[in-house]
């Protein structure tokens, strides 16, 4: 009969657990919340103020940058971290309530650090 150590076990019975947790994460999938574009950051860590205008029609970001937007003197900042199948939304899905953004579109690229390969 084979004797098993204790701590191979709790080390393999974690290494299942992790596996399964990432992987029930990752097929939770989009929520059709703004949740699916990033989250709202402190002005202070963002690395670009972009100032729109009456003829901003589109702006380009990259995912994992956070980004300070200025309209008519008021601003909000974002941390964009989106699905990867993501590449294009409203400015408008992110934008707080009061914060004329008209039909902006927000472009997003892949960031160079998260590729595979």
């Amino acid at each position: 009969m084979f004797k098993i150590s204790q701590k191979i076990v709790v080390g393999l019975s974690l290494v299942c657990s992790t596996t399964f947790l990432a992987s029930s994460a990752q097929a939770m999938g989009l929520s059709g919340t703004v949740a699916d574009y990033g989250a709202p950051a402190p002005e202070r860590a963002a690395g670009r103020h972009l100032q729109l205008t009456d003829t901003t029609i589109s702006v380009n970001v990259e995912n994992g940058e956070m980004v300070t937007f200025v309209v008519d003197g008021k601003s909000f900042t974002w941390n964009f971290d989106a699905f990867p199948n993501i590449t294009n939304f409203a400015l408008a899905s992110i934008a707080p309530k009061g914060f004329d953004v008209k039909n902006v579109r927000v472009y997003l690229s892949e960031n160079p650090l998260y590729r595979g390969g």
